[in-house]
């Protein structure tokens, strides 16, 4: 076999057996309207679903810093869903139903072992938002990463029907504010997690607090990022929602006002839900202000929508019957002057 490759540090073969492993996981992912995996480009049938006028969604993203928590814990099967989610929770944001993802690892050697369970990882995130894995990328690339780096990153495309697109234009004073629960950290904010715990603190990942309840840190910040497909989907079928915003980088600050119409405001009770322990860890530790809490980190909150009074009791039956924990966390109101507002109570 040729050796050239290989001594430029580049391993053909394992990049054979990668693919080997990830089939089944693929597998797993296949939908209607899917092409298969193999070919130069990923395959998707849009005219096998039944949309008059279909508006393609498309969104991307990675885990940031979160690699590198997963890195120290030498855990890698979750990291994926945490792409998958970044990924699909934004264009879901926007009213659109999940088709088809794909991924790019980049890694400084290829370690089958472990890349199949990033994949897994991948593949499991595609199983809860019913999209399906239809390609991806693998390169190795030994000048650019150690042998023991890698970094991930995906992209995924979705579909609405025109006249079912969210964008914000229908929120109006006095319409209610619903939260979902997110799962945890999800994957943003890890610059100031890896700092504020293990560069200021003497934790390392396998640390053990008495607020955590016996999980260790690993335990708790490798927790996936929620994937929101299953819950909204109910909800988009009924036509009840005025507006979604997915909180992530920015928090409640940056993220809520970009679907606000101008004039209006998101005023928040943050009293209303209660915050897990690992923000509070992370506020005390990285000497964070309370309410600047809200401006990086979720808060417990991975999902807001917007929703009419009128419309607000039978959003929380539907919710109630998928069994979705969910939260009244505020109102919409006149601008003030401020499009977030944070209080303790409205």
């Amino acid at each position: 076999m040729p050796t050239a490759y290989e001594n430029a540090g580049v391993s053909v073969e394992a990049g054979y057996e990668v693919v080997n492993r990830i089939q089944r996981h693929v597998a797993r992912t296949a939908r209607k309207g899917a092409g298969g995996i193999g070919g130069f480009g990923g395959l998707f049938d849009l005219s096998s679903l039944a949309y008059k006028e279909p508006v393609l969604v498309s969104g991307t993203d990675g885990v940031g810093t979160k690699l590198m928590v997963a890195k120290a814990a030498n855990r890698h099967d979750t990291i994926g869903m945490d792409c998958v989610a970044m990924c699909v929770n934004d264009i879901l944001a926007q009213g659109a139903e999940p088709l088809f993802f794909l991924d790019y690892i980049a890694c400084g050697k290829n370690d089958p072992a472990l890349l199949e369970q990033v994949v897994k990882g991948v593949a499991d995130g595609c199983v809860e938002a019913g999209a399906a894995l239809v390609g991806g990328e693998t390169a190795e690339m030994p000048d650019m990463y150690d042998a023991d780096e890698y970094d991930l990153a995906g992209f995924t495309v979705g579909v609405v029907e025109k006249s079912k697109i969210i964008d914000g234009s229908a929120i109006s004073e006095g319409d209610v504010i619903i939260g979902l629960p997110s799962s945890g950290v999800h994957s943003n904010g890890f610059s100031l997690v890896r700092k504020a715990l293990f560069k200021d603190s003497d934790f390392t990942v396998d640390s053990k607090l008495p607020e955590l309840e016996g999980l260790t840190l690993a335990d708790e910040l490798l927790k996936p990022t929620r994937i929101y497909a299953k819950a909204l989907k109910p909800l988009f079928a009924a036509d009840v929602l005025n507006g979604v915003a997915h909180v992530t980088g920015g928090g409640f600050v940056e993220k809520v006002p970009r679907i606000i119409p101008e004039g209006l405001a998101a005023a928040f009770d943050i009293d209303s839900w209660d915050v897990p322990p690992i923000f509070r860890i992370l506020q005390e530790h990285g000497h964070v202000e309370a309410l600047e809490m809200y401006n990086i980190f979720n808060m417990g909150i991975g999902m807001v929508l917007m929703v009419s009074p009128a419309k607000a009791a039978e959003v929380g039956r539907i919710l109630d019957e998928a069994n979705e924990p969910h939260y009244v966390v505020g109102r919409i109101i006149k601008d003030n002057g401020a499009r977030v507002e944070l209080r303790h109570g409205i």
